[in-house]
């Protein structure tokens, strides 16, 4: 037994030594294969006293390399570690087999008192916090930590007031000395660094993601002093800039996300981030030119990131894999960053640049781009439809009339076979939203939705045509619209509309008010003055007191010598206050982008003229009076 307890050690001092001459992954897995065998060796055995300082080791080594080789992120139970206690426990005659591994932990540390292997015991304690770490079980790590330290060292981590009660608790415990005949591939001490990091670093995401941000700051910034690497410490200043943002600090946020770029300039994320933060400050400039910097990062092949440390088999990276710091850190497809590009363009009227960038963006669609952009609901993508009536209405703000007209064409082929001859939507009076089954509510939303791009495709084509002087043509493309939208029966009495349809059927409903707006405005051109003045009532029917509606009904009135009752609009209209239309345009929910071009176009044109004509007849009805 000696002589095989001399080899085995021997054996484990060999394969540590080649892991410290060459450091990768390659040579990771060769290992991990190895100690495998190693610990197969020592297991043959019954388990005994003697050994077990040496077994311990091995099982610690054998688990670095386990999960050096992978390379990904920790998940499961150590089984190996579970093994290991059970060997100690049967090495000491009790057994506890039936037990769940913290009561494991429990038992090994408190009936186990001999001195020789509480340091293995110890660095394995350690390992087995790492992998509780992974899995969120910080209770499970505050608890296994507590039976690892003195009452001393308890003592000493209560004391420390206002710090975390789990990093303090860490930090008290006392690494075990290292012995020269146990070879380990990873000291403890930086395992000890390592975990206090990651809990660090996992508390202030969990923080920042219950929306405590203070708390979160200090974690974050706890753990950016930590134990990490280059990219990690990227991340942790990423994840700063973002709480940052959310307190309301955009200055800090900005500070960080830089930060994380100087520390690793291929940490896309934080550019993605700094581009929202100057969103939100209003400070356009900066913003393309942070999103046009990120487009032009994300279409080139990074290099590999070299490492300015040495290759760690357990790192922060490995135990920190939550939800909210993968949706910090998406990295973008090009294809959304252009997207972005376009739809700020568009929306800070950079008319000539958002062409540029829908156009571009339009093109990578040949390219199979809904199989490169996720799909999962956290892309910046909306609906592709949405996309191409965005780009006609851009291409229409431009002048180019007939480029919007053939865009808009490939919208309307595309939704004319997904839209049922009659959709009905029924107003839930007394059942709940939830009682209209899961199915049928996605059907009713998703025809919804294509009849709306649809019908906005020919209403922008409508105000195309009328752009291009061709008032019947505009007509047409205007009364298909309508149409289309007499597919909708709307039911009820006046009550919301089952909240989860309510957003379609605004669009629907202001798509409706702009095409009956626009088809008379065409009407007035062509002088078909009685038409015009039908569209206009029924667009003041739909969004009663709509200054462009009500306005426009005065000119049509006036038009048809009917100056009485025009006048009498007229004055309605002049006593409601500036407040009032404005509130008015803004009811409900924001449009969509590709309708604000579209509700420019129906505002009513101011007048002089028709003031001054309206004013004078006011004027001399009075005369007339008196």
């Amino acid at each position: 037994e000696r002589g095989c307890l001399q080899a085995w050690a021997a054996h484990n001092r060999a394969l540590v030594g080649r892991w410290t001459t060459a450091r990768c992954s390659r040579e990771a897995r060769q290992q991990r294969d190895e100690f495998r065998e190693l610990l197969l060796s020592i297991r043959g055995l019954p388990a005994a006293l003697p050994a077990l300082p040496l077994e311990l080791t091995v099982v610690y080594n054998s688990l670095l390399f386990t999960v050096g080789a992978s390379d990904s992120a920790i998940k499961g139970e150590a089984e190996g570690i579970r093994q290991g206690l059970l060997r100690v426990l049967e090495a000491c005659g009790a057994c506890g087999q039936d037990l769940g591994t913290e009561e494991l932990w429990e038992k090994v540390l408190q009936e186990v008192t001999m001195e020789e292997l509480q340091a293995p015991l110890h660095r394995l304690g350690a390992l087995q916090a790492a992998w509780w770490l992974a899995a969120s079980r910080l209770g499970s790590v505050a608890s296994l930590f507590q039976l690892l330290s003195t009452s001393e060292d308890l003592g000493r981590a209560h004391c420390s007031e206002g710090q975390n009660a789990l990093l303090s608790v860490i930090k008290a415990w006392r690494v075990p000395p290292e012995e020269a005949s146990l070879s380990l591939v990873q000291s403890a001490k930086d395992l000890k660094e390592i975990l206090c990091t990651a809990a660090a670093f996992l508390q202030g995401l969990q923080e920042l993601e219950a929306g405590n941000f203070p708390t979160a700051l200090s974690l974050l910034q706890e753990a950016a002093g930590g134990f990490c690497s280059k990219n990690i410490l990227a991340q942790i200043y990423t994840c700063l800039g973002c709480c940052a943002q959310r307190m309301g600090k955009p200055q800090t946020a900005l500070r960080h996300l830089k930060q994380a770029l100087q520390v690793d300039f291929q940490c896309l994320p934080a550019l993605s981030h700094v581009a929202a933060v100057y969103h939100e400050l209003g400070e356009t400039d900066v913003e393309l030119q942070a999103l046009t910097l990120l487009y032009e990062a994300l279409r080139k092949t990074p290099p590999a990131a070299a490492s300015s440390s040495p290759y760690f088999l357990m790192r922060t990276e490995l135990l920190v894999h939550t939800p909210v710091l993968t949706s910090l850190l998406r990295h973008h497809h090009p294809s959304e960053v252009k997207y972005l590009l376009a739809q700020r363009c568009l929306q800070d009227g950079r008319v000539a640049d958002a062409v540029e960038h829908y156009l571009d963006f339009l093109s990578l669609l040949q390219e199979g781009l809904q199989q490169q952009v996720p799909l999962d609901g956290s892309s910046a993508l909306p609906r592709i439809p949405e996309v191409f009536l965005e780009a006609a209405s851009a291409l229409e703000q431009a002048g180019r009339h007939q480029d919007a007209i053939t865009v808009c064409e490939e919208v309307i082929s595309r939704t004319t076979d997904l839209i049922p001859r009659v959709l009905r939507v029924e107003e839930r009076l007394e059942q709940p939203e939830s009682s209209l089954p899961g199915a049928e509510l996605s059907q009713k939303k998703e025809s919804l939705c294509c009849l709306a791009w649809r019908a906005a495709g020919y209403l922008h084509q409508g105000w195309a045509w009328a752009k291009l002087g061709e008032s019947k043509e505009a007509i047409t493309q205007f009364s298909r619209c309508l149409s289309d939208l007499l597919r909708v029966q709307l039911h009820g009495s006046g009550l919301k509309w089952t909240e989860n349809l309510q957003p379609e059927v605004e669009v629907l409903q202001k798509i409706r008010l702009l095409s009956l707006i626009g088809r008379g405005t065409q009407f007035l051109e062509l002088g078909r003055h009685r038409e015009a003045l039908l569209d206009f009532q029924h667009s003041l029917q739909i969004s009663p007191g709509d200054p462009a509606a009500a306005s426009y009904l005065v000119q049509a009135l006036w038009k048809l010598n009917r100056k009485q009752e025009a006048a009498a609009q007229w004055q309605k209209l002049s006593q409601s206050s500036p407040g009032e239309d404005g509130q008015q345009q803004g009811q409900g929910r924001p449009l969509p982008l590709h309708l604000v071009s579209c509700l420019e176009q129906a505002m009513f044109p101011h007048s002089d003229l028709l003031a001054r004509s309206i004013q004078d007849y006011l004027g001399a009805a009075a005369q007339d009076t008196s």
